[in-house]
């Protein structure tokens, strides 16, 4: 029973993880061109699993396969607006739908 509550945890990190991740290089990186490279989500997905290994080693419980799972959904996340816009975002913001309302000259 133990294990299956770590492991819902363990998935529910993996979820929340992508979710933010996806949602931060949406809103606030869009613009920045280094966030969009092929690269960004191995280095984005090594960095989460290299920030979550503390917290593994505190918990033993949780074992070096959550820290793993984690940073690859900070992967996929940081991943999902890079190279060809797919999603209904990225479509919008290629577009110019995001950039800002000033008047024009």
């Amino acid at each position: 029973m133990f294990e299956l509550i770590m492991l819902a945890a363990a998935g529910v990190g993996t979820v929340a993880g992508y979710l933010k991740s996806r949602q931060f290089v949406r809103q606030r990186l869009r613009f920045v061109d280094a966030a969009h490279q092929p690269s960004a989500p191995v280095v984005a997905g090594a960095v989460a699993a290299l920030a979550a290994a503390p917290v593994v080693w505190l918990l033993p419980v949780l074992g070096a396969g959550t820290a793993l799972i984690f940073g690859a959904g900070r992967g996929w996340g940081s991943g999902s607006c890079t190279g060809r816009a797919t999603s209904s975002g990225c479509r919008r913001a290629s577009r110019g739908a995001f950039l800002s309302t000033a008047p024009r000259r």
